[in-house]
């Protein structure tokens, strides 16, 4: 069977590296949904009755796929929930081609859900993130974000410098690994980290996964289990080859039991068995490759293009961020400036922003997916995101997005700008909250309808399939406190309590955000204004602070002062602006446009 693997892997790559198999990391960091009815302690066992409801319904569906209601039914859940699983299922399944990935979002029901893609999703809501373990020398940690306070509760464990030991999830037992990192990465799993702690899940459940998948033979029952083609790629929603998944080589090509099958003929189903052991020898082979990798790195010199960037460094180079090789672009550690990514700058699906301080950070270009994790008191601005945005862990940030959906995790003091096709999902210890905006307190979250634009955004857009037309900035939907996919233990009962809802930004707060043309390349694109319906009340108002400034700027040019009443009067105006830039923080920007 070795020798199988080796010619099947080697075809496809280059004389110079094997191509090795990963997990899809879409599924697990953005796929995962804290409904306590989708947590299954026996995943294979629950989901073989509820498979075959959902094949029966299927088989009514003109696309013999399946809709909220037959969902809803199957697993006892309620329409909201069985649509919010479509939704997120969409923005994460590996075939783009897919018809629930190109519905719109009147559609989604209409055109359903393939049953085994949903089988799996299903299946990997038992996962469990690798987190960090609480430091031992607590009080050395004390002073970094965020910091232990009187609401914090069990969830000041996920603060995310707090840990320098992870379990990783191994076959029978746990197996704990000591992962040496330097200053704000230290005590956060890095990508290899993670993609261990996904393969060893995988490998662990591969079995069950697998029999889920599989039909016995007619006639001689469920011991002889097989598998199609067919059923075969859908293990793509959890595994590629090759580094970024999209190099040609599709499962069925690299498995040597499907490799050479005649495109004009049905491929002849493969035993369970034989499958199993081949992905199995895979990922073996993956963590190996993997632990060979962190070894050379925690045991070799610094790398220029490590993705593990120290805080220092990325400070040092604030206009350059890491590349993965998996097609993420890294944004770490930025303090105390302003930081912009045009889409020439991107190299990849994805951004990660992490640990970012006290700063403005642009990322202005077409993304699939965009992560914002462990950040304070700063303004990220994130151009068009077609797939969905993770933020988790902030402090009294302001995050202005356009994407199709967007998920609010663990976040305090934080206000979201929102254009966003499917309703925000707000999950976790987002209470007792105080979002201060002009002496307007509240205990939850702030969200508003989006306030910005750049010139090539609607451009960005369309190339990802956000709609203009729909802005459910405000249909928000709110699940636990608790997140079952975390390690951690709980008090007793919290698990049952729904986190609270975002509120509204109050309409006379509202203000446009002034994107600065950093570049003078406003002729590149054709966006002249923000792309989504501004709600009633939000465009009143923006019209009634518009008219008194007018009028303000009337006064002001009609008003008969002498001259040097003129000029008291006008640096007068530029203290009391000049105060404010400092007050605000915004004068590194005019530094840093300068620099420019």
């Amino acid at each position: 069977m070795s020798d199988s693997i080796e010619a099947s892997t080697s075809s496809s790559s280059s004389p110079r590296e094997s191509v090795f198999i990963h997990s899809r990391r879409e599924p697990f960091e953005h796929g995962l949904l804290p409904i306590p009815k989708l947590i299954f302690t026996d995943p294979n066992a629950t989901l073989a009755p509820v498979r075959d409801k959902l094949v029966a319904s299927a088989a009514n569906h003109p696309s013999k796929r399946v809709g909220s209601t037959a969902l809803s039914d199957a697993l006892q859940i309620s329409l909201d929930h069985a649509r919010l699983v479509l939704d997120t299922l969409a923005s994460v399944l590996h075939d783009d081609d897919d018809p629930l990935v190109r519905a719109k979002s009147s559609e989604v029901d209409v055109v359903g859900a393939d049953v085994y893609d949903l089988i799996l999703f299903l299946y990997i809501q038992s996962y469990k993130r690798l987190l960090p373990r609480t430091h031992k020398d607590s009080a050395a940690v004390a002073d970094v974000w965020p910091s232990t306070s009187a609401f914090d509760g069990y969830l000041s464990a996920l603060s995310p410098l707090q840990a320098d030991l992870y379990n990783l999830e191994g076959i029978d037992t746990p197996i704990w690994i000591r992962l040496v990192r330097s200053n704000s990465r230290r005590f956060i799993p890095s990508q290899a980290d993670e993609e261990a702690h996904q393969l060893s899940y995988l490998q662990k459940h591969l079995a069950n996964i697998l029999s889920l998948l599989a039909e016995p033979v007619e006639g001689e029952g469920e011991e002889s289990l097989v598998l199609t083609m067919e059923r075969f790629e859908h293990l793509g929603f959890l595994i590629q080859f090759g580094e970024k998944g999209f190099e040609g080589v599709t499962l069925s090509q690299a498995a040597p039991f499907f490799a050479n099958s005649d495109p004009d003929m049905p491929a002849v189903p493969v035993p369970a068995a034989q499958v199993h052991d081949w992905v199995l020898q895979n990922i073996s082979s993956a963590l190996e490759h993997i632990s060979e990798r962190v070894s050379a790195k925690e045991n070799g010199p610094p790398n220029a293009t490590d993705q593990d960037v120290p805080m220092a460094d990325a400070c040092a180079s604030s206009m350059k961020s890491p590349k993965s090789a998996r097609g993420s672009s890294f944004i770490e550690g930025i303090s105390k400036s302003s930081y912009v990514k045009q889409a020439p700058d991107i190299k990849g699906s994805s951004v990660k922003v992490l640990n970012c301080h006290d700063s403005v950070i642009y990322i202005l270009a077409p993304l699939r997916f965009a992560t914002i994790y462990g950040c304070s008191d700063t303004t990220i601005v994130l151009g068009a995101v077609g797939k969905a945005v993770r933020v988790e862990h902030c402090e009294r940030v302001h995050v202005i997005a356009a994407a199709k959906r967007i998920c609010i995790a663990n976040c305090r003091e934080c206000v979201f700008f929102l254009g966003v096709n499917q309703q925000p999902l707000i999950v976790g210890d987002n209470h007792k909250l105080q979002a201060v905006h002009m002496n307007q307190k509240c205990l939850v979250p702030m969200v508003a309808p989006y306030n910005t634009f750049y010139s090539q955004l609607e451009e960005h857009m369309n190339q990802v399939g956000i709609e203009p037309t729909v802005n459910k900035w405000d249909e928000l939907i709110a699940l636990g406190v608790v997140d079952p996919h975390d390690s951690l233990s709980h008090p007793a009962g919290v698990s049952d309590i729904q986190a609270e809802s975002a509120t509204r930004l109050d309409p006379d707060q509202f203000t446009n955000f002034l994107i600065p043309n950093w570049f003078g390349d406003e002729s590149a694109g054709t966006t002249k204004d923000n792309p989504f319906p501004l709600p009633d009340a939000y465009m009143a108002s923006q019209q009634r602070n518009n008219k008194n400034l007018g009028e303000i700027k009337q006064i002001l040019r009609e008003t008969p002062l002498e001259e040097n009443r003129k000029r008291e009067l006008s640096c007068a105006l530029h203290v009391i602006f000049k105060d404010w830039l400092y007050a605000s923080g915004n004068i590194r920007q005019l530094y840093c446009l300068q620099g420019d």
